[in-house]
């Protein structure tokens, strides 16, 4: 079973975009339990002072995230909030073998230089034991981490490849088959991603042809790029729009979208740019099926966000390999959401993709730590995230990070497919689940290469 390459979208001020994308692939072998907070093994009296970060009654955990900086505090802020809760609710059920949990979380203001600073405060000062949460700009700090032996565990590859490079660092999303051995990242410096998310819209909607719209900037282009390139091998017929960042002319991206018969709309764009290319799309009339937003746009307040232009927000629709954090309906995701309003009731207006996905990566890491037992170390936490495919109690599409060489030419991928809904499961308007076994939504589909930027 395998899992493709989220693209995740940073919505930043003026000129500055992060884009990135990255090809993955896990395999079905045998896919472990991951609970929940409840469970946890009583207390130990075996416990040891067993590793860095770690005490018969503690083990110190960092959660790195952009809390502020020039792209506001909520952009990269949400994992940090998801992590939280999931330890907080851990340590409310006895911990991990006894031992709690205590966060240890740093600030990098979404730069280079306090990502560095974050790392090294972490990791030398406070003697951290792991990470989890990650969320980060510029991971600029990736290399120590990797050189220290800190496991990096469920981390969001916002930008650059440092998940696809070093071996003590484990994305959410997966291992991707790479060999992650610290030279080049991916294959030799090349990427592999597969088509199923096009495959989806191809088959379920009925599109053809496609439109990316992209800003005039390397990395919005380099994106732009990639996706075009996995819907031609889908065989959609593809339209470049690129918007001139200084000068911006949506209308005229939309009239030429119109004329071409574009029925699915993907962006390299900001959030604000999102809404002015649909509100264009909504005074023009243009007919729309699908309008393909990010992870890091599948938040509540879309429908807030797309109010006026229903065109848009009637056919919204976002991608992941997760389960979908408004289906109540499943256990894992009520006690999630029963988390944050328990230890962050001030975020449950703010619910999304990202603070759900902090708060499996939480779990992933704790999940590894409770396999250690009494004696907990850095290199057993390793070893189980090196060896043993996850899926967080169903809350993932299985997914490891075992190395697959050569590249595969194809692959089966599953995916969950969400759609804005004026009622969705939490009985408001939300996002809806499109299949009702996201691991049974899969298709055998090739792989195409991008290079790493």
């Amino acid at each position: 079973m395998s899992i493709r390459a989220r693209a995740l979208v940073a919505a930043v001020a003026l000129s500055t975009l992060a884009l990135s994308a990255c090809g993955s692939r896990v395999h079905d072998a045998g896919s472990t339990s991951g609970g929940g907070a409840t469970g946890a093994a009583p207390t130990n009296a075996t416990n040891t002072a067993s590793d860095t970060g770690v005490t018969p009654t503690s083990i110190k955990v960092g959660v790195m995230t952009g809390q502020d900086g020039f792209l506001g505090g909520d952009v990269f802020s949400s994992s940090l909030y998801g992590a939280q809760a999931y330890f907080d609710s851990l340590n409310d059920a006895g911990g991990i073998n006894g031992r709690k949990v205590t966060v240890d979380p740093c600030n990098d203001k979404s730069s280079p230089d306090g990502n560095v600073t974050c790392v090294h405060k972490m990791i030398d000062d406070d003697k951290i034991f792991a990470m989890a949460g990650t969320t980060s700009f510029q991971y600029s700090g990736a290399q120590y981490v990797n050189s220290k032996g800190v496991p990096d565990v469920g981390g969001q590859p916002v930008s650059g490849n440092a998940y696809n490079q070093y071996p003590n660092l484990y994305s959410i999303y997966g291992g991707f088959g790479y060999p992650r051995d610290g030279k080049s990242p991916g294959y030799n410096g090349q990427l592999v991603a597969d088509t199923q998310d096009y495959r989806w819209f191809k088959e379920k909607l009925g599109a053809k042809t496609a439109a990316i719209v992209f800003f005039n900037i390397g990395q919005s282009q380099q994106y732009a790029q990639q996706i075009s390139k996995g819907l031609e091998t889908e065989g959609f017929k593809v339209i470049p729009e690129q918007i001139n960042l200084s000068l911006p002319n949506y209308d005229a991206a939309v009239l030429d979208m119109k004329k071409n018969g574009v029925d699915l709309v993907y962006d390299a764009l900001t959030a604000d740019a999102n809404v002015k290319i649909c509100q264009s799309i909504q005074s023009q009339g243009m007919p729309l099926k699908a309008k393909i937003t990010t992870t890091q746009s599948w938040t509540d307040d879309a429908g807030a966000q797309y109010a006026s232009t229903p065109t848009c927000l009637n056919n919204l629709y976002a991608v992941s390999q997760d389960q979908n954090y408004n289906n109540v309906n499943d256990p894992g995701v009520k006690a999630y959401r029963d988390a944050i309003a328990k230890y962050f009731p001030d975020r449950v207006k703010k619910m999304n993709m990202w603070m759900f996905e902090g708060y499996l990566s939480a779990m992933w890491l704790s999940d590894a730590m409770k396999s250690c037992g009494s004696d907990l170390t850095r290199k057993c936490v390793t070893n189980y995230m090196d060896t043993t495919s996850y899926d967080a109690n169903g809350l993932m599409i299985p997914r490891d990070f075992k190395p697959v060489v050569p590249a595969p030419k194809s692959e089966t991928g599953c995916l969950n497919v969400v759609r804005w809904t004026q009622k969705a499961p939490t009985g408001v308007a939300g996002w809806t689940s499109q299949t009702n076994d996201m691991q049974k939504n899969c298709f055998n589909v090739p792989t195409y290469s991008i290079p790493a930027t």
